[in-house]
């Protein structure tokens, strides 16, 4: 898939080839993504440092297997706050090492967290003991994921 930019920049059609090609896998070396592309090594380096200097590309995320490592449970945490406490709730809420992702939300919830957890017995634990002592925190649901279908980035 390639993306379209939102906004008028120094981004061509190849700088896009490169950051699909890199979402798919991002470690593939300058010399696989300018095999795939069609383009020089150079060039293929060239255009991943500009559009990290553009901070276009921000980093490379690694994908971890965390069945693996002992945590089965991934579950999203749909927040019901104090909306004059948001800053407040996020700070303390970016404290949980079990959250993977946060972010403020439209619609029926506030916030939205994904939580990457070893059983149903912990995910308890961080619904009791850890979301309860937030100030602010009026309500939470949580829905558990089944299967991850698709990851992207």
């Amino acid at each position: 898939m390639v993306y379209k930019p939102v906004e008028k920049t120094d981004i061509d059609k190849t700088d896009m080839e490169i950051i699909s090609v890199l979402l798919k896998n991002a470690k593939m070396t300058y010399g696989e993504i300018a095999e795939k592309l069609n383009i020089s090594t150079s060039t293929a380096h060239i255009r991943v440092k500009k559009l990290e200097s553009l901070n276009v590309i921000q980093g490379f995320n690694l994908k971890v297997d965390f069945a693996k490592l002992g945590m089965k449970l991934t579950a999203f945490i749909g927040f019901i706050i104090d909306p004059k406490l948001h800053k407040e709730i996020a700070a303390e809420l970016l404290k949980i090492e079990e959250i993977v992702d946060l972010h403020h939300t439209t619609g029926n919830f506030h916030m939205l967290a994904k939580i990457i957890c070893r059983d149903s017995d912990h995910l308890r634990e961080i619904l009791q003991d850890k979301f309860t002592a937030i100030t602010g925190i009026e309500k939470t649901e949580t829905m558990i994921s089944l299967e991850e279908v698709l990851h992207s980035y």
